[in-house]
């Protein structure tokens, strides 16, 4: 069985077609079917069927795609090993990020690294950042720095870098910004129309665990994945949210509520279970350094 029959097998079942498998792998269409028909030959199985345009994993293609990421993924390990034996600084490096990570946080980064290290082809991917955690899990990434999961799976290595205050805001003109006597209460705020991040992320989770813990029913009248997003909507006045305390600029104001502050831990992550390429920890060294100057200096050293 060779290793670009493997990797072409799977390329064609991640995009579902020949030639959108072909334009991945920088080969023509031709090509990747005479590797497919050769890993059919060699296994004396087909792999895919093909009904009319499109085309479908047979029972032996889906036994063999998790076997084959498996078996590629321990290639791709031996490789990052062996080229660690010379502590060369080169090759591809995936990194994921969310979106607003990477608007925010990783510019500088990434412009030191890239000069520090030019050799290294920097592949970035940008996802939220639970879907981070499921490509690490599935190591079709080899690192991510995004919104660390505060429950910490055990199965990936953490390193936290920065801690992000959440602070909830409105409109200057929202009803809520205007001037009161007392702090907002979570209640008052749950009566009002509220923009927050989708259950299905850290961030909303952990606003949303605040509320259940002051046993505060909490109902979104919308909710999107991208923070940036929700700084617009809340902007023009369609109800209040939780951002981070850096992302408030005009029209956004920050609202006095009386509850403990609340925030979320940015950071990088790594599958274990993988070994680390020499860019990997490059650039881990990179993420650090910055991480550490930004703490310096709101110690003010």
């Amino acid at each position: 069985m060779e290793w670009h029959g493997l990797k072409a097998f799977l390329a064609v079942a991640d995009a579902g077609s020949f030639s959108r498998a072909a334009k991945q792998l920088h080969l023509t269409q031709p090509a990747v079917s005479k590797r497919i028909q050769r890993l059919e030959t060699s296994l004396a199985t087909r792999l895919f069927d093909r009904v009319g345009r499109r085309i479908f994993l047979t029972d032996a293609g889906k036994m063999l795609e998790p076997r084959a990421r498996e078996l590629l993924a321990q290639l791709d390990d031996t490789e990052r090993l062996l080229k660690n034996l010379d502590r060369r600084v080169d090759g591809q490096l995936c990194v994921a990020t969310s979106h607003h990570i990477g608007l925010h946080r990783l510019a500088p980064v990434l412009q030191r690294f890239s000069k520090t290290h030019p050799a290294v082809q920097l592949d970035i991917e940008f996802v939220d950042s639970e879907a981070a955690h499921t490509l690490l899990r599935n190591a079709e990434t080899e690192l991510a720095v995004v919104t660390l999961d505060p429950e910490g799976p055990a199965e990936l290595a953490y390193r936290p870098l920065w801690t992000d205050v959440l602070v909830f805001i409105a409109s200057a003109d929202h009803a809520l910004a205007q001037p009161r006597d007392a702090p907002l209460t979570l209640t008052e705020l749950a009566e009002a129309p509220v923009i927050l991040p989708g259950m299905g992320t850290y961030t909303g989770r952990i606003v949303a665990q605040r509320f259940a813990t002051a046993e505060v029913p909490l109902n979104s009248s919308m909710s999107t994945n991208y923070l940036e997003t929700i700084g617009m909507l809340v902007g023009i006045g369609l109800g209040w949210s939780v951002l981070p305390r850096t992302m408030v600029t005009p029209p956004l104001v920050e609202l006095e509520v009386a509850t403990e502050p609340i925030e979320r831990m940015l950071g990088a992550v790594i599958n274990p279970e993988r070994t680390l390429s020499n860019a990997a920890g490059a650039f881990l060294e990179v993420l650090d350094e910055f991480a550490n100057q930004e703490l310096a200096s709101q110690s003010g050293f």
